[in-house]
């Protein structure tokens, strides 16, 4: 986020949070804004950010790489941040590492999902940042391709800092 923007911590349901959540990265992140992304869904454990392909079209006519790549990085760093939101948490947020693959073409409107990885918990983060001022989270990103298949996975380490 740019320096000296943060979200207000709200009261909200947490949709409404990912919604407004949403509305804050399209007016802060003008990429995001160029993309056109969208919140899908988000249930506290999951979240879920459409694209159409239109803006993220690469020259054979199938989503750009960079557009997969950057909506799997939003929208683990919106799991993050909403997860830090909801407990009042005041912290900038940062992709510390990530590697990805790129699977298969996507030649639709496509869908960035972000969860925790598998063996990552909120417990233990939460845990961390209480007594260090910062803390890191593994979290595992997909775009879904055809046949339950996904078309790009993103695997990423994110950290928290508390501000101030």
């Amino acid at each position: 986020m740019p320096a000296g923007s943060s979200l207000p911590v709200t009261t909200t349901a947490p949709h409404a949070q990912a919604l407004a959540l949403a509305d804050f990265i399209r007016r802060e992140i003008p990429l995001a804004r160029a993309m056109d992304l969208r919140l899908e869904h988000y249930d506290g454990d999951r979240l879920g950010l459409a694209l159409p392909l239109a803006p993220n079209v690469n020259d054979k006519g199938c989503a750009f790489g960079g557009s997969l790549v950057s909506a799997m990085t939003l929208a683990g760093w919106a799991l993050v941040e909403l997860a830090l939101r909801q407990r009042g948490e005041d912290c900038d947020v940062f992709v510390a590492e990530s590697g990805v693959r790129y699977l298969q073409p996507v030649w639709n409107d496509f869908l960035a999902e972000a969860r925790l990885a598998d063996g990552a918990g909120w417990a233990t983060f939460f845990d961390t940042l209480a007594a260090r001022g910062k803390a890191r989270i593994e979290v595992a990103c997909e775009v879904p391709g055809t046949d339950g298949k996904p078309a790009a996975v993103l695997e990423a380490r994110f950290v928290a800092k508390r501000r101030g």
